[in-house]
């Protein structure tokens, strides 16, 4: 049954795979950094929701996936996207809603996707892509191919119905997925202790009859270790598991959030301290893994690739407006069924159909 878990032992990594994590979990914090800036030059529409701090969380688990497995994530997904293997042009340009963006400019922030390396989103509704995510692990199964699912989400969902109704079907049907509460303490304003009656939730494993445990979310070798161990699990043996990694979001729910008003100074810079890049930089100095120069010379690599992102995705065209609907329906006459909803054409009152007198 359910029962928490300590960070496992130390796992020493070769100097390639150190290089790899540390790397990637540099390249999202200066991603995402950016990011903030170019959402202030208006250059990002809509909703924009940072991970900054939860990198350990987001790449620890990834990198233990295998080719065929599926990820599903929530609306903040710039990392997800970018552990997977997406190029940060495309995510950025994604975000700047550019055709050669990883949705062609039609998702945006919080739906990011890489079909190619069976990312499937980036959902922007909390909660409402785990039911979809348990669909896949029943194709998989029904299927009787050798892979598993990964859906990750926030402490926020937990509390939504699809939760439940998901690991419900997962257990009752043993599928091949786990679970990863990506908890960073707080569901937009509210912390976990304010929305949950029972705060450990990992513990919500024990009533759908699956394995659950907690790791520290902040220690990218338990985050992968864990999630290695879990999916093999469901590959092997087809059963789901639960698993709630503990970190933390520097900054706001979201850029228009400033995420003071219900924590305090203290409570931040205490989580600072623990700083998943720092820590694991720390690491694999300690251990002879990187040496402080090549640590340095990464932090400038992802900079400039970050910066190389942006000012190509400045470049990219738009998509063009009159393929809004495509891929929205299969049928052949879309164009003619959505001919009076193009963007700013109000029915009747476009080209010939209306003349307006002045």
């Amino acid at each position: 049954m359910a029962k928490a878990a300590e960070t496992p032992p130390d796992t020493l990594l070769d100097k390639d795979t150190a290089l790899r994590l540390f790397r990637m979990m540099a390249l999202i914090r200066r991603f995402e950094e950016r990011t903030e800036e170019q959402y202030t030059r208006a250059r990002i529409g809509g909703y924009c929701h940072l991970a900054i701090g939860e990198e350990a969380s987001t790449v620890g688990a990834i990198d233990a996936l295998e080719p065929g497995d599926c990820l599903y994530a929530s609306y903040r997904d710039h990392g997800t996207a970018l552990a997977v293997g997406s190029e940060p042009v495309a995510v950025m340009a994604e975000l700047f809603g550019k055709e050669t963006g990883v949705a062609h400019g039609r998702g945006g922030s919080m739906h990011l996707m890489d079909v190619q390396r069976r990312f499937f989103g980036g959902w922007g509704i909390v909660g409402a892509h785990l039911p979809i995510a348990t669909g896949t692990a029943l194709a998989l199964s029904y299927r009787d191919l050798p892979n598993a699912v990964l859906c990750q989400f926030g402490d926020g969902a937990v509390e939504t119905g699809s939760f439940h109704e998901a690991l419900n079907l997962a257990g009752v049907w043993d599928l091949p997925i786990v679970f990863q509460i990506i908890n960073n303490q707080y569901g937009m304003g509210t912390s976990v202790e304010q929305s949950s009656a029972e705060p450990d939730l990992w513990r919500r494993a024990a009533a759908y009859r699956m394995h659950g445990e907690r790791i520290d979310g902040n220690d990218v070798l338990a985050v992968r270790e864990a999630t290695a161990r879990l999916m093999g699990i469901a590959r092997r043996e087809r059963r789901p598991a639960l698993l709630e990694t503990i970190t933390y979001r520097f900054r706001g729910h979201s850029v228009a959030d400033a995420g003071k008003v219900y924590r305090s100074a203290e409570e931040i810079e205490s989580w600072r301290k623990r700083d998943p890049i720092t820590r694991f930089g720390l690491h694999c100095s300690e251990r002879g893994l990187l040496e402080q120069d090549e640590i340095d010379q990464v932090w400038s690599d992802v900079a400039a690739e970050v910066k190389s992102a942006i000012d190509e995705a400045l470049g990219a065209a738009f998509p063009d407006p009159d393929t809004l609907y495509e891929h929205v329906y299969g049928d052949s006459a879309w164009r003619e069924q959505f001919s009076r909803m193009r963007a700013g054409a109000p029915f009747g009152e476009r080209g010939e159909e209306r003349t307006w007198q002045t």
